[in-house]
């Protein structure tokens, strides 16, 4: 199946429009399932990966520095006779300013609002790492799936034992899913047991829905993506994007986008000498937003400074990380 036809078969929200709800789709088939699969665990341990394999379609960026994920992005599988609304969210970390403190409580509230909860950890973090979040992870009634990801680096069949005996005893109600999301090493597994465990429920979201971000959303995503991949240090960690226009015709989207910053230097770094490096940039998003909405993208990057903006209230609010 090509690029195109893919995007466009899974009904990709464009614009700003919401999901439709569940009450405009046809009735749902006796003992239909449906639940809300929330996705948590510290940075790097490679949750977007796993999302993005779960889902079928590529929805969280993926870099291999860690906080790349700000929000809880939600991913919908559909087929007659279940519906699973997964949600990827920010890795936990100690807050240092308050766009983190707004990050940890999307993952905190990912524990509250869960049918089923996958807790992604790898074969080199330590258990006890962010103890106090691992802790209420333990104390849960809701079904944990605990995925220890990444087992393509594991050397032996005793070095795996040991690391599910590890984590048997810190988390003894979880059932372990040792996993590579890289290699789709048993996600298969993994999927048929959230299937198995989903509530008998009529579907949260339209049959057709893939998410319940609107389109402009991706492309910022996207966008911040090239801006992790491209810049090092404090660069891509101080810098927001909001789509500022998303005119979609027939065949072709216009989008013009701007990239804020925190600091007159950080501007002069992501234009670069000449604009070549948000050149760069333009080039590649441009790319895979295209693939993204099956469509031609005109893109127009602009870069604007706003002090500090991490740590503003006012400034979170515009960029949709506090109600």
């Amino acid at each position: 199946m090509e690029e195109k036809d893919k995007i466009e078969n899974a009904s990709l929200l464009t614009g700003d429009a919401p999901a439709a709800p569940a009450s405009d789709a046809a009735a749902p088939a006796p003992g239909h399932k449906a639940g809300f699969v929330n996705i948590v665990g510290n940075p790097n341990v490679g949750k977007s990966t796993l999302m993005n394999d779960l889902v079928g379609e590529r929805l969280s960026i993926i870099t291999s520095k860690a906080q790349t994920t700000r929000h809880r992005i939600t991913g919908i599988v559909n087929t007659p006779e279940y519906q699973i609304v997964y949600s990827d969210t920010p890795g936990v970390l100690k807050p240092k300013y308050k766009l983190q403190e707004s990050m940890l409580e999307f993952s905190e509230g990912a524990l509250t609002d869960a049918d089923i909860l996958i807790y992604v950890t790898d074969v080199v973090e330590e258990p006890e790492k962010n103890k106090e979040f691992l802790d209420r992870v333990a104390a849960e009634k809701i079904p944990v799936l605990l995925v220890i990801n990444k087992i393509d680096l594991v050397k032996s069949n005793e070095q795996l034992e040991e690391l599910v005996d590890r984590w048997k005893q810190r988390l003894p109600n979880a059932e372990v899913f040792p996993t590579s999301a890289t290699e789709h090493f048993n996600v298969d597994n993994l999927k048929n047991r959230i299937i198995e465990l989903l509530p008998v429920s009529p579907p949260f979201f339209g049959k057709d829905a893939l998410t319940d971000k609107p389109a402009r959303f991706f492309v910022t995503e996207i966008i911040r993506e090239k801006l992790l991949l491209d810049y090092d240090k404090e660069i891509p960690y101080s810098a927001e994007v909001i789509v500022e226009k998303f005119d979609e015709k027939e065949g072709a989207i216009h989008i013009m986008a701007v990239i804020y910053v925190e600091r007159d230097s950080q501007k002069g770094i992501i234009i670069g000498k000449g604009g070549e490096k948000i050149k760069k940039v333009g080039i590649a998003a441009r790319q895979d937003i295209e693939k993204f909405f099956g469509k031609k993208v005109f893109l127009e990057l602009f870069v604007k400074v706003e002090k500090d903006w991490r740590n503003r209230d006012k400034k979170l609010r515009e960029f949709g990380y506090m109600d």
